[in-house]
């Protein structure tokens, strides 16, 4: 008997995204990779900024690429007012709402929460901004860089007494994406299951950065500790580090107190694993210049590979720093399915990331490629019930392209 195949977890729901460059438009490819219908408005002419960031190839950016895919383009101008109107006919009809605008951006064009909730009370509106829709803070413009200087992340990132560096990555944006989009989940599923209403989740960049901060507050509230910069150390877990090889730097995790007796036994530091004040993670936090020393001193003498293979067989967590191309070509990554090929609508594959997390029945897809510009106005606006006539009257006015 042939299996049926399941539906998309998220199929049936309708996404219009209104955001641009990174933070909602995130949010909106993690729905969209699980199925989710998801209408992206651009501005005619130039679109979402991110089409032309870092590296370009055929007239658009690969970022583009992933961030894209499995949405529909619809360019319209959002600042006429027959924009807005056509807008607001979409969202009528959609299930989710996803815009990081400064905030009143939306009230500004008529769309504020109550008037969309009117039009649509079951709206789930996701509304991801700098710091929040509330608040002192409210009017000023913010990044994603900004939210990490905000959020704590920023001072810890970097060597002791150095200028506080950047992840490497827009970090603040995806958590604030992925925060946004467990916010769209659990108020489509009160929605559903509990009968509710729509509703607004508020995402503040700060705010999301800050809820990953771990200890940082509880440790200045109880003692007033100002957690700093550490470089590669893990401050107070022991011992957890980068240290050199002869060929570059290994990552080691040996912080549990079993792992840290098998790891300092492969090192040749029996001494170490049985003293009994190095049993619990205390006594190594108090000693852990001598064991990091210890380690990095092994550690020195022996490549990159060596150093695996040898903590791979004591069980010790070991790892090496990937660069793009270390990825690439690991087959672990390609055993996951987390290197796919895209063909592209401009007429090129290209490698991108597969999708996270796995689910066993539901799992998500690539279903189609990111759009050009207005790829599918005709078509969606079609679907909302406009006529042929009057698409072509939006278009000759620059209201759509």
């Amino acid at each position: 008997m042939d299996s049926i195949a399941s539906p998309a977890a998220l199929h049936g729901v309708r996404v219009i995204e209104m955001g641009q460059l990174i933070a909602g438009p995130f949010c909106g490819k993690t729905l969209g990779e699980f199925g989710a219908d998801v209408i992206k408005i651009e501005a005619p002419e130039t679109g979402d900024p991110l089409r032309n960031w870092r590296l370009i190839k055929e007239g658009t950016s690969v970022w583009w690429q992933v961030q894209s895919r499995n949405k529909r383009s619809v360019a319209l101008d959002l600042r006429q007012k027959e924009g807005q109107d056509i807008a607001r006919r979409l969202i009528a009809e959609a299930d989710v709402l996803v815009e990081n605008f400064r905030p009143g951006t939306l009230e500004g064009w008529g769309m504020s929460p109550e008037e969309l909730h009117a039009l649509n009370p079951g709206l789930v509106m996701l509304r991801i901004s700098g710091y929040g829709q509330t608040g002192p803070y409210r009017d000023l413009p913010g990044f994603g860089a900004i939210g990490e200087a905000m959020g704590g992340l920023r001072h810890l990132t970097g060597e002791p007494g150095r200028v506080p560096v950047r992840v490497g990555v827009s970090i603040g944006d995806t958590l604030a994406a992925l925060h946004g989009t467990i916010g769209v989940l659990t108020a489509l599923y009160h929605r559903k299951v509990n009968g509710g209403l729509g509703q607004v989740i508020d995402v503040a960049l700060h705010e999301a950065v800050f809820n990953v901060m771990e200890s940082l507050i509880p440790e200045y509230s109880a003692f007033g500790a100002v957690r700093e910069a550490a470089g590669s150390a893990l401050p107070g877990i022991a011992p957890s580090n980068a240290y050199p090889c002869t060929d570059g730097w290994v990552l080691v995790a040996g912080n549990g107190d079993s792992i840290f007796k098998r790891l300092m036994e492969a090192i040749g530091r029996s001494d170490l694993a049985s003293a009994p004040d190095l049993a619990s993670n205390t006594g190594r936090v108090a000693r852990v210049e001598e064991i990091d020393a210890a380690i990095g001193a092994w550690s020195a003498q022996r490549s990159v590979q060596q150093v695996l293979d040898a903590l791979g067989a004591a069980r010790v967590p070991a790892g090496k720093v990937y660069t793009a191309k270390d990825i690439a070509e690991d087959p672990h990554y390609r055993a996951r399915d987390m290197l796919l090929t895209q063909q592209t609508r401009d007429g090129y594959s290209v490698e991108v990331p597969g999708i996270v997390p796995k689910l066993s029945a539901t799992p998500g897809t690539i279903r189609s490629s990111a759009p050009h510009l207005g790829d599918d106005t005709d078509a969606v606006l079609a679907e909302a019930g406009l006529t042929a006539e009057q698409i072509a009257l939006l278009r000759s006015k620059g209201v759509i392209q």
